[in-house]
C-alpha cells in the first residue's frame, strides 16, 4: 500500500508541475467549454491571479476576512486534490480494457468482410443466371418476330398472285365493278413488297401489275369510242352501267389515263361546235355570239341528262366541257376579228363584250373553277384586291391640301384588310377582246372631242355653256368615258406651268362635281315639288332620297378609282362636291311649302339618311371602309345640321310669337331675316302672322346681322363672276393646246 501511496504522490507532483497554466487553440477550448461547462473564474482559459485577488478584496477593509477566504481556497484545494487522485487510480486499468476492446472491434470487422465477401459472389452468380434467362427470351423473341413477318409476308404474297390472277380473268370479263376494288387492293398489297424487288419472282408480279394496269388503260378508251363512235352510237351507249364501273377502274390508274379519256371525251363533245361556228359559217360573227353561248348551255344540260351519271363527280366533267369551250371560243374570236377587223364598230364590240361578260358571271356562278389550273394553268385562290380608297395611301405629291396630311395623322389601326375571292371565269373568254378596245377608246375620243368644241363655242357666243343635261349623257354614257379624255388631256397639259397645270385640274374637278350634282338635281326638284301638306305618316326615307343615294353609290367608285393615283383630287372633288350639294339641298328644302309636323318629321328623317350618306361618300363601295378626315366631316356635319335645324324649327309650334322667336335664333345662331322668312313660308303661314313674326325678329336682332347679310348677298352675287372668269381660262387654255 506504502508503494502505491507512494506512486500517487510522484504522479501528484507531475501533475502539480504539469498544473501552470496551459493555452489551448480556441477550437479546443470551444469544445472544452461544451462537455465542462462552468461558471467558476478559476475554469476561465483567460484567468488572471491579480484580477481575482482583486475581486475577492476590493478594499482594504476586506482583507479582515482574509483567514476566511484561504481556508476556502485549501479547503476547495483539498477536494480538487481527491477527485485528481480518484481519476489517476481510475486510469490504471483503462489501458488494458482497452486493448481488448480493440481486439475484439477488429475481430468484428473481419467477420463482417467475410460476410460481404460471400453475399458479392452470390449477386455475382444470380446476375451471371439472369443474363442465361434473357438472352434465351431475346432469342424467342426474335424468332416469334421473324416468324410473323413471314406469315404476314406470305399472306401478302398470296393475296398479291390471287389478286393478279382475279384481275386477268376479270379485265378479260369486262367485270370492271369487281376490278376497281380489287386493284386497289392489289396496289396496296403491292406497297409491302417494294423493298423485295430485287427477287425475280416478285419483280415479275409487279411488272405483271403494271401491264394489267396498261390494259385495263386501253381497254376502257376503246369500250368508251365504241359506245360513243361505234355503229350504235346515234342511239347513245347500251353499256352506261359498265361504262359507269369503268370510271371508277380510271380513278385507280394511273392519273394520265383518266386525262387522256377525258380530253377524248370533252373534244368528243365539241366537235359538233367547231363545225358549226367554224370561222366561214354566217353565225360565227359577233353579231350573233349569243348562238354559242346558248350552244353550250343546251349542250350541258343534254350531257348531264344522258352521261353526267357515268363519270364521278369530283371529275367535273362539266366544267371540263365548259372550260374548253371558252379556250375554243377565245382563239377563235380572236381569229376572226384579226381577219376582220374591219368591220368591228363600236356598237358591236360592246354588245359582244356584254354579252361575254354577262355568260363568264353566270360560269363563276354555276362552276368552282377548280379545272382550270389543269387547262390553262390558273388557280382558283384568295387574293387581296387592292385598295381602291383614296384616303388609305400616302400621297408623294408636294401640293397635298391640308385635309390630306391630316388624314395621314390618322391611326392605322383601323385598317381593315378585308380579302375577297377573285372570279376563276373573269377574262376567260373576254380578253380576247382587249386588243381591240382601241375602237371604243378612239370612238369616246371622237365624241368627247366633239363635246368640247360645242362647250367652247357656246362660251364665245353666250358666255355660259348652253347644253342640256342629256346632251352629255349621250356624249358620256359613264364617268369611265370622261376619264379616257381626262387621261389623254393630262398627258398634253403635263408640259404646262405650274399654276396653268393646276387651274387645269381645278376646272375639270368643278366639272365632274357638275355632273355630279346635275344627276342630283331632279330628285331634289322632286322633294319640293311634293304636297307635303297630305303626308299623315312617317315612313321610310323617301323616294328621291334613294334615287340621291344610288346615283352616288354608282358613280362615286369609278371616280374614286381612277383618281386613286392621285388622291389630293379625289380630296378636292368630295370637298367641292358637298360644299356645292349641301347649299342647294337646302335651297330646295325652302321651297317646301304648307309643311305640317309630320311632313317635318319625315323630311327631318330623309335629311339624316343623306347626312349619314354624304358622311361616308369618300369610302362609299369601297372594300374598305375607312373614316373620312375630320375637316371633311366637319364640313358635312356643319352643313346637314343646318338643314335639321331648318326643321326643327318648322316643328316648333308659332302660337307663341316670341317663344317662336327665341327657338329660332337659339336653333339658327348664324341665320339671317331672309332665312327665316323663307322658314315662315315654309310652314304655310299667313301674310299677317308671317309680318308680326318679322316684325319681332328684327328687333330681336342687332343692325350688324342685317349688314352682314347684304354682305353675303354681294359674295354671293360675285361668285358666278369668279367662276364664268375661271372658265374662260380653261377656254383660252384648251385652244391653245387642243
Amino acid at each position: 500500500m506504502a508503494a502505491v501511496a507512494e506512486d500517487e504522490d510522484f504522479i501528484y507532483e507531475d501533475l502539480l508541475k504539469a498544473s501552470c497554466p496551459q493555452t489551448f487553440s480556441p477550437e479546443v477550448q470551444e469544445a472544452i467549454d461544451q462537455v465542462l461547462p462552468s461558471d467558476d473564474p478559476l475554469d476561465r482559459a483567460d484567468f488572471n491571479p491579480i484580477d481575482y485577488i482583486n475581486t475577492l478584496f476590493p478594499t482594504e477593509q476586506s482583507l479582515a476576512n482574509i483567514d476566511d477566504v484561504v481556508g476556502k481556497i485549501r479547503y476547495k484545494i483539498r477536494s480538487l486534490d481527491d477527485d485528481i487522485r480518484s481519476v489517476v487510480r481510475g486510469q490504471t486499468n483503462v489501458g488494458e480494457s482497452g486493448r481488448q476492446s480493440l481486439e475484439e472491434a477488429q475481430k468484428a470487422i473481419q467477420e463482417l468482410f467475410a460476410k460481404i465477401k460471400d453475399i458479392k459472389d452470390k449477386a455475382e452468380k444470380s446476375e451471371e443466371m439472369v443474363k442465361e434467362i434473357t438472352r434465351d427470351i431475346k432469342q424467342l423473341d426474335h424468332a416469334k418476330k421473324n416468324l410473323t413477318s413471314s406469315i404476314t409476308t406470305l399472306n401478302h404474297l398470296h393475296m398479291l398472285v390471287g389478286g393478279v390472277d382475279s384481275l386477268t380473268s376479270l379485265t378479260k370479263r369486262r367485270q370492271y365493278g369487281e376490278v376497281a376494288n380489287l386493284l386497289q387492293g392489289v396496289l396496296n398489297v403491292q406497297e409491302h413488297f417494294d423493298r423485295y424487288m430485287s427477287i425475280p419472282q416478285i419483280k415479275q408480279l409487279s411488272d405483271r401489275v403494271k401491264q394489267i394496269q396498261g390494259e385495263l388503260g386501253t381497254q376502257i378508251q376503246a369500250d368508251f369510242e365504241e359506245a360513243f363512235q361505234g355503229a350504235g352510237a346515234k342511239y347513245g351507249p347500251g353499256n352506261q352501267r359498265q361504262l359507269k364501273e369503268a370510271c371508277l377502274v380510271v380513278s385507280v390508274l394511273d392519273p394520265r389515263v383518266r386525262k387522256d379519256l377525258l380530253n377524248w371525251f370533252v373534244k368528243l363533245q365539241l366537235s359538233e361546235y367547231l363545225v358549226l361556228f367554224g370561222e366561214n359559217q354566217d353565225v360565227a360573227w359577233l353579231d350573233k355570239i349569243d348562238r354559242r353561248y346558248a350552244w353550250i348551255k343546251r349542250t350541258l344540260v343534254d350531257f348531264e341528262e344522258k352521261f353526267g351519271h357515268l363519270f364521278p363527280s369530283d371529275w367535273e366533267v362539266s366544267e371540263r366541257i365548259c372550260v374548253e369551250f371558252c379556250d375554243l371560243t377565245r382563239k377563235e374570236l380572236s381569229k376572226i376579228m384579226t381577219k376582220r377587223k374591219v368591220e368591228i364598230d363600236v356598237k358591236l364590240l360592246l354588245f359582244a363584250i356584254q354579252r361575254t361578260t354577262n355568260f363568264e358571271t353566270l360560269l363563276a356562278k354555276r362552276f368552282t373553277g377548280v379545272t382550270l389550273q389543269e387547262f390553262q394553268g390558273k388557280k382558283s385562290v384568295s387574293v387581296a384586291p387592292p385598295t381602291t380608297n383614296p384616303f388609305e395611301e400616302e400621297s408623294s405629291n408636294p401640293f397635298e391640301s391640308d385635309m390630306e396630311n391630316e388624314e395621314k395623322t390618322q391611326s392605322d389601326d383601323n385598317k381593315d384588310s378585308e380579302k375577297n375571292t377573285s372570279s376563276p371565269f373573269g377574262g376567260i373568254i373576254s380578253q380576247c377582246f382587249e386588243t381591240h378596245l382601241d375602237i371604243y377608246i378612239d370612238s369616246q375620243d371622237r365624241n368627247l372631242s366633239e363635246l368640247v368644241n360645242r362647250f367652247l363655242e357656246d362660251l364665245r357666243q353666250f358666255g355660259t355653256p348652253r347644253m342640256e343635261s342629256e346632251d352629255s349623257s349621250n356624249v358620256l354614257p359613264s364617268c369611265a368615258d370622261l376619264f379616257v379624255f381626262y387621261k389623254k388631256c393630262m398627258v398634253q397639259c403635263s408640259q404646262l406651268k405650274q399654276d396653268t397645270f393646276h387651274n387645269v385640274i381645278s376646272s375639270c374637278i368643278q366639272l365632274l362635281v357638275q355632273d355630279l350634282e346635275t344627276a342630283c338635281e331632279p330628285a331634289l326638284t322632286a322633294m319640293s315639288k311634293m304636297s307635303w301638306s297630305s303626308v299623315e305618316a312617317v315612313g321610310d326615307q323617301s323616294g328621291y332620297v334613294s334615287a340621291v343615294t344610288t346615283h352616288l353609290k354608282q358613280n362615286i367608285p369609278i371616280i374614286r378609282d381612277n383618281l386613286a393615283s392621285s388622291r389630293k383630287f379625289f380630296t378636292q372633288f368630295c370637298l367641292k362636291f358637298v360644299n356645292t350639294f349641301i347649299p342647294k339641298f337646302i335651297n330646295n328644302l325652302f321651297r317646301c311649302k304648307s309643311i305640317n309636323t309630320v311632313a317635318a318629321e319625315q323630311l327631318l328623317l330623309d335629311t339624316h339618311s343623306l347626312k349619314t350618306v354624304l358622311l361616308d361618300l369618300p369610302s362609299l363601295g369601297s372594300q374598305v371602309i375607312r373614316k373620312a378626315p375630320a375637316s371633311y366631316t366637319k364640313i358635312v356635319v356643319k352643313g346637314m345640321t343646318k338643314a335639321e335645324m331648318i326643321l326643327k324649327v318648322v316643328m316648333s309650334p308659332h302660337e307663341q310669337p316670341q317663344g317662336f322667336v327665341d327657338n329660332y335664333i337659339r336653333l339658327l345662331s348664324d341665320s339671317d331675316i331672309n332665312e327665316f322668312q323663307k322658314v315662315l313660308e315654309m310652314k304655310g303661314l299667313r301674310r299677317s302672322e308671317q309680318s308680326n313674326l318679322l316684325e319681332i325678329y328684327r328687333a330681336r336682332i342687332p343692325i350688324s346681322s342685317i349688314l352682314g347679310s347684304a354682305n353675303d348677298q354681294t359674295q354671293v352675287t360675285s361668285a358666278p363672276d369668279q367662276e364664268s372668269s375661271r372658265i374662260r381660262k380653261l377656254e383660252k387654255l384648251i385652244k391653245k393646246r387642243l
